[in-house]
C-alpha cells in the first residue's frame, strides 16, 4: 500500500475505519472513545490488534476483525487510522508499520522511550506523508490557548517560570500490571516507565506547552532528581527542572507515593500574577494584582476527533510529533540519568490494608517545588539525589 500524503483529505462521506492496537489496560479508554465517535458517525472500529482476542463485552459491542499482527490487520481492514496504545518499547516500530502503509496515527504518550526512537518515528512518519497525533490529551484542552492568550496580553506580567505538581496514589499491584511496568529497560530495550515520563507525563508536556517551549530546540538544559520508594527499577518520586530558550525555568515534581491523591496542576508564575491550571479538570484560576481571583472552566477537543477533522477538512493537528520534541528531551535526560535511587526505609512507610507505599510529606514537597521552582534537594529533602544534564549531553538528533 503506497503512502497517503496527510495533506490529501479523507472524504467525509462515511465513517473513517480505525484499528486499535492495545485494547486492554489504558486501551479500554480508547475502546470507549472510539465507540463514542462511532455513534457520532465519525469513525468505525474496523479492527483490534491484541495478543489475546477481545470478548464482545471488552469490545464494547460487536467484535471487529482481530489479529495479533498489526500490519496484516491494517491491510485486511483498509484502516485509515491506527490508534497505538501498546507497551512503550513497541511504539516506534508499530507506528512505522502503520505509516509505511499510509495509515495515519494517534500514538499514545510517551511517543517513544528514547530520543533516537522518537526521531526514527517522527522522520519515518514525515517520509511516509501521514499525519501523527501524540496522545497528550491535556493539550486538547481549550484552556491551553486561553492561558497562552492571557500570557500574551500581559495579564500576569512577564513570565518568570512554570511549575508542575502531581501527587498521585498507586498501590504495589500497579507496578505488576505488565512485565514492562516500573522498568527502565526490559530484555535490552528501553522502557523508561517513570512517574514523569508516563503516568504524570501530562504535567511535563503541559508545563512546556504553556511556556511555548514544545520543540526540541527550545530546551537548553535539564536537571533531574529520580528516586523510588517502591521495589521497582524506574522512578516513582522525582522532579525535573528544564531550562528553555525563552529564559523560563520549568520545574515539575511528581510522585505515585502520596498520602492522598490530589489533582495535578501546572502553575505559571508571572511578575504580577499567576495562573493555575488543573489540566485533568480543564479548570483555571487567574490571580493578579488589583483584581480578585478569577476562575474559569473550559471544554476540550478529543485528540482522535481532531485527527479525523485534520484528515477530512484540514483542521490543524493539536499535537503533531515535532510539538513533543521538548518533552522527549526530558525523556532522554531521564533515560541517560543514573538509575533512580531507592529511598531509605526511614523515608517511606506502608499503608496498612492498602498494599502501597507512602512518602510522608511528599504532597507538600511536590506543591512547594511547583511554587518555588525548586528541586527536592533544594527544599531540604535529605533523600533527594541530584544529577545534572547539560545541553551537550542531550542530543537533538
Amino acid at each position: 500500500m503506497s503512502p497517503v500524503p496527510a495533506t490529501n483529505p479523507i472524504p467525509a462521506r462515511s465513517p473513517v475505519p480505525v484499528v486499535l492496537a492495545g485494547a486492554r489496560g489504558h486501551g479500554r479508554w480508547h475502546v470507549a472513545n472510539i465507540r463514542r465517535l462511532e455513534r457520532a458517525g465519525l469513525v468505525r472500529l474496523a479492527g483490534v490488534c491484541e495478543l489475546t482476542p477481545l470478548t464482545e463485552e471488552e469490545a464494547g459491542g460487536q467484535v471487529p476483525e482481530q489479529s495479533a499482527d498489526l500490519g496484516a490487520l491494517l491491510d485486511s481492514t483498509g484502516a485509515r487510522i491506527a490508534v497505538i496504545c501498546t507497551p512503550i518499547p513497541t511504539h516506534t516500530d508499530l507506528a512505522l508499520t502503520a505509516a509505511r502503509r499510509g495509515v495515519h496515527l494517534l500514538l499514545e504518550k510517551p511517543p517513544a522511550p528514547s530520543y533516537a526512537d522518537f526521531r526514527r518515528m517522527a522522520d519515518g512518519v514525515a517520509e511516509a506523508g501521514v499525519a501523527c497525533q501524540a496522545g497528550f490529551q491535556s493539550l486538547g484542552s481549550h484552556a491551553v490557548p486561553a492561558i497562552r492568550a492571557l500570557i500574551a496580553e500581559g495579564a500576569i506580567g512577564e513570565v518568570v517560570g512554570i511549575g508542575g505538581a502531581g501527587a498521585w496514589v498507586r498501590d504495589e499491584a500497579y507496578f505488576r500490571r505488565a512485565p514492562w511496568a516500573g522498568r527502565r529497560r526490559l530484555d535490552g530495550a528501553d522502557v523508561i516507565d517513570g512517574v514523569l515520563t508516563n503516568p504524570l507525563a501530562h504535567a511535563v508536556a503541559t508545563a512546556l506547552a504553556l511556556g511555548g517551549s514544545t520543540r526540541a530546540e527550545d530546551v537548553t538544559g535539564i536537571e533531574t532528581e529520580l528516586s523510588h520508594a517502591n521495589d521497582i527499577e524506574a522512578d516513582d518520586t522525582s522532579c525535573v527542572r528544564i531550562g528553555t530558550a525563552r529564559g523560563h525555568r520549568v520545574t515539575v515534581a511528581a510522585t505515585l507515593c502520596a498520602e492522598r491523591a490530589d489533582e495535578p496542576y501546572v502553575l505559571v508564575h508571572g511578575s504580577s500574577g499567576r495562573v493555575t491550571f488543573w489540566y485533568k479538570q480543564d479548570r483555571v484560576l487567574l490571580q493578579r494584582g488589583g483584581h480578585g481571583p478569577e476562575e474559569y472552566e473550559y471544554g476540550r477537543t478529543d485528540l482522535l476527533e481532531n485527527l479525523v477533522a485534520h484528515l477530512t477538512d484540514g483542521t490543524p493537528l493539536l499535537v503533531p510529533p515535532e510539538e513533543t520534541g521538548a518533552f522527549m528531551r526530558v525523556v532522554e535526560a531521564i533515560r541517560r540519568a543514573p538509575d533512580p535511587e531507592q529511598l531509605p526505609d526511614a523515608a517511606w512507610r506502608r499503608v496498612a490494608g492498602e498494599a502501597r507505599r507512602v512518602v510522608p510529606g511528599i504532597g507538600q514537597l511536590v506543591a512547594a517545588a511547583a511554587d518555588t521552582l525548586s528541586l527536592y534537594s533544594e527544599l531540604g529533602a535529605p533523600w533527594a539525589p541530584r544529577t545534572e544534564h547539560p545541553l551537550s549531553e542531550v542530543s537533538t538528533r
